[in-house]
């Protein structure tokens, strides 16, 4: 029992002396966290190089765009091929992505030799290979006389731009064929399938193994936004944002980059910590001062740079009793899988010395433990190599996403990540201490790559297809110039018809006389009150004009709620509340017992007998106050006022606030002769020539015509280009069938109009996973303040996706980018119908001045003008 305690101390001691003495040799191969995240940093500057426009021609880790925008949502369905070229086996499969009761996926493949001889000589007779397995495949899965969509895996740096194109930059895993770099793979690989002409097949993606690796780990994990290699070769790709990549036109949206990492170091950036066994594992490969880090990290390297040690630690006599075998000195015989098989728990040691004895070497029990310690010293490096740079994409990710925290999941695939007993756990543990502030959660790709270029191409066609039927739905809002010009046409048809005594009466558009007869001409002065209602905010003014040199406006006012039960309780309660602003408002002006000529504007329409009386025709924007309609708005204030006996104004005017805002331009501008408001409602009007307008007295000179265009088309003459979604708005407003030219292009109702489209969208799949929440369903939720923040130009995506999970919606980027492009659809549509009507009226100015060409100013209002950004 005690010589079996003092032999376990003796090993255990001899194993700690061992491991110590490694340690002191290979210094350099370990790295300290300070290091790690050094090159963590390095490799961000890389990144950033790679993405920029002017930085990218000379930086090493080239970032390439891959023309995949987005990872499967678990709506993908359909038949594809997927083709995986990456090394020494060609893979083919036939991919069946199905709905029944869930998503699944069917695979079929077949694995095909692709000799040395072909590797490396002409690109011709490699794409001729490709093609003739293909065919075989296709015989075999009796599908030859279909043309199925397929998904090209080119393990190798290509340059796109488009998914359906990849122009190889240069080789590496130990292929050479001839002309084929700086030509497009897919390109070559149709004319092979062409010259065959068997069977046909239409190419929709070629993607990187590393994509096609987030892809499919992506179908099983909709966070996976990352995908790495650890094998044979190494890489990486993530999902960027578009706005960060310069060499790609457009920022909505995000693209997946293959970093092409393996190249990192390649400009010197990794001298400092590259050892002299890296050198010379690089001066002896095909691509010497090429993917240098790679040669640090992958598997095909790593065995390599074991032997090498081995071979000087021998040599040194530090290990093998100085004896060096041929077998030991031979390249290529100390493989990669045996570092893994070397460094298992239990059976290491063993494998260990059956490994060196077969390369003609008797190992001594300490020799077996210090070859161990190499193999895990050189595969811990690799680890924390590959974590230090996932990190910098971790870092870029979260940082993209403004989140305090990251929650991802990354892709993996390799033989090595795969095969070595400790790799992963080591990759794991390290990133999670260089990027403590993230929860990755790391999923290994269980079939390769090959499915995951099926699952881009799956994207692809859902994409294609998403995006044929979104612009088909949205293709309605598109009005095209000849309809635009019809509009202008028929809202000219509409004003004759509401000028006309004869027809006025049947008109949409009623033209209403306001007794405006001129526009400021700088001579007006005095002190004046002016109320302001047409909406749930009523505003009282004091105006002070001065005349003269030194012409001036000054402005007090106070602004006061009207609560909804005033809004739609009796006419009486309505003015009560009003009257009882003005008299708060003069206590607070100190004005109490000034009589001052008073201007009201009432945004609604009226009917005018005189400057002062206005006959309220009907209530719009939600007013519905009793005893009110068929009544002079004007005698229903006096009557307030008397009612309250604590002051007395001259009420001298009435006008609708278009009037209101074109009298506001005119005194600053003298060539306005136009009001429009573009806000909550949309209403215009303009000095029409008094010889026009039939239904009052007079001939000479001008006056303001109240246009109430908003009922533009309640005649039908617009149902030709009104779509479902301006039915649907309409029929559940508090007016249905009135006003339908407002409601397809006010602020009050394009957010209802969005709101009808998404759940139409979202009904058929394209949007929120096809899940309709109870915020969707409710009216008034997508206000028109939100179509204005979402387009936005200075806001990201990730913004937008902020506003709409802020309204309970929990969106994709690729969500975003749908609710982006229907938020604009709707409000151009709303801005170029406005146009059309504001075209009719300039046109009528200028022929009623018979003039060729017209030079005048729209004064303008209203929230949606104000603060929409387009």
């Amino acid at each position: 029992m005690i010589a079996a305690q003092l032999l376990a101390y003796y090993f255990t001691e001899l194993k700690d002396d061992q491991i110590k003495k490694i340690d002191k040799y290979l210094y350099a191969m370990r790295f300290s966290d300070e290091t790690l995240l050094d090159i963590m940093n390095r490799f961000k500057r890389e990144m950033e190089n790679g993405l920029g426009k002017d930085t990218n021609p000379t930086a090493t880790v080239k970032m390439l765009p891959t023309f995949v925008r987005s990872i499967p949502d678990g709506s993908e369905k359909g038949d594809f091929i997927a083709l995986d070229l990456g090394g020494s086996n060609f893979r083919i499969l036939r991919v069946k992505v199905s709905h029944e009761k869930r998503q699944t996926v069917q695979m079929e493949s077949q694995i095909y030799d692709t000799p040395e001889d072909i590797m490396h000589g002409s690109g011709t007779r490699l794409f001729d290979h490709v093609a003739e397995c293909l065919g075989d495949f296709m015989e075999k899965q009796k599908i030859k006389d279909k043309k199925l969509p397929v998904g090209f895996t080119f393990s190798f740096p290509c340059a796109q731009t488009k998914l359906d194109e990849g122009i190889l930059l240069t080789w590496t895993k130990r292929f050479k064929a001839s002309g084929v770099e700086g030509a497009d793979v897919v390109k070559l690989l149709n004319k092979a399938i062409k010259k065959r002409g068997d069977y046909d097949a239409d190419i929709m993606a070629v993607v990187n193994d590393t994509v096609g690796t987030m892809m499919t780990c992506g179908f099983d994990d909709q966070r996976c936004e990352v995908g790495i290699i650890i094998g044979t070769g190494t890489n990486a790709c993530y999902m960027e944002e578009l706005r960060h990549i310069d060499l790609v036109e457009g920022d909505e949206g995000r693209m997946c980059i293959n970093t092409e990492w393996g190249a990192f170091g390649d400009d010197g950036m990794l001298e400092d910590i590259r050892t002299e066994f890296d050198r010379e594992i690089d001066r002896g490969s095909l691509n010497p001062g090429k993917q240098l880090f790679e040669k640090m990290v992958s598997g095909m390297y790593m065995g390599e740079l074991v032997r090498l040690i081995l071979v000087k630690m021998a040599k040194e006599g530090m290990l093998f009793e100085g004896r060096i075998t041929p077998e030991l000195l031979t390249k290529g015989k100390f493989e990669t899988k045996h570092v893994s098989a070397i460094e298992k728990t239990k059976e290491g040691l063993s494998k260990a010395k059956e490994i060196l004895t077969r390369l003609g070497v008797e190992p001594s029990h300490e020799d077996c433990v210090a070859v161990q310690h190499v193999c895990a010293v050189v595969s811990f490096r690799s680890a924390n190599l590959i974590a230090a740079t996932l990190g910098a994409i971790l870092l870029r990710l979260k940082d993209n996403k403004g989140s305090p925290r990251l929650r991802t999941t990354v892709g993996v695939d390799g033989s090595l990540y795969k095969m070595h007993p400790h790799y992963a756990r080591r990759l794991h543990k390290t990133v999670r201490r260089l990027v403590p502030e993230s929860d990755v959660r790391f999923l290994l790709s269980e079939s390769g790559s090959g499915k995951g270029a099926a699952m881009v191409t799956a994207v692809a066609y859902r994409l294609a297809e998403q995006s044929r039927q979104i612009a088909q739905t949205l293709a309605e809002f598109q009005l095209t110039k000849a309809q635009l010009l019809e509009v202008k046409e028929r809202m000219r048809a509409e004003i004759q018809r509401g000028l006309s005594k004869e027809t006025h009466e049947l008109a949409s558009v009623k033209m209403l006389p306001t007794f405006v007869r001129r526009t400021p001409d700088g001579t007006e002065n005095g002190d004046f009150l002016a109320l302001d209602l047409g909406g749930t905010n009523f505003r009282v003014l004091l105006v002070k004009i001065r005349s003269g040199k030194r012409r001036s406006v000054e402005m007090h006012n106070k602004i006061y709620a009207i609560p909804l039960e005033v809004m739609q309780g009796t006419g009486e309660e309505l003015f009560d509340h009003i009257v009882h602003c003005i008299s708060d408002f003069l206590d607070y002006m100190g004005m109490k017992n000034a009589r001052l000529p008073l201007g009201f504007t009432f945004s609604f329409p009226c009917k005018q007998t005189s400057l002062d009386a206005g006959i309220l025709i009907k209530w719009t924007k939600g007013f519905k106050a009793t005893d009110c309609e068929g009544e002079d708005v004007v005698g229903l204030l006096r009557e307030g006022i008397k009612r309250r006996e604590e002051f007395d104004l001259d009420v001298v005017a009435v006008v609708n606030d278009t009037v209101g805002t074109m009298m506001t331009c005119a005194y600053e501008e003298p060539t306005c002769e136009i009001g429009l408001i573009a806000g909550t409602g949309s209403n215009a009007c303009y000095m029409e020539e008094m010889r026009n307008i039939e239904t009052i007295e007079g001939n000479e000179g001008r006056m303001c015509v109240n246009m109430e265009w908003g009922a533009f088309g309640d005649n039908g003459c617009l149902d030709d280009i009104r779509t479902k979604y301006d039915e649907a708005v309409d029929e559940l407003s508090f007016n249905a069938g009135k006003q339908k030219y407002e409601k397809m292009c006010s602020g009050m109702y394009l957010g209802e109009i969005v709101r009808n489209i998404l759940i139409d969208l979202t009904k058929r799949g394209f949007l929120f996973r096809g899940q309709i929440s109870e915020t969707l369903k409710t009216r008034g939720i997508f206000e028109t303040k939100f179509l204005s923040q979402i387009e936005s130009d200075r806001l990201a995506l990730l913004q937008v996706r902020s506003i709409l999970q802020h309204l309970g919606l929990d969106s994709t980027c690729d969500d975003s980018i749908i609710v982006k492009e229907v938020c604009g659809t709707v409000s151009l549509r709303a801005a170029q119908l406005c146009g059309a009507g504001m075209a009719a009226v300039v046109e009528k100015i200028r022929e009623n001045r018979g003039l060729d060409r017209l030079e005048i100013t729209v004064g303008v209002d209203g929230t949606l003008y104000k603060l929409h950004p387009q």
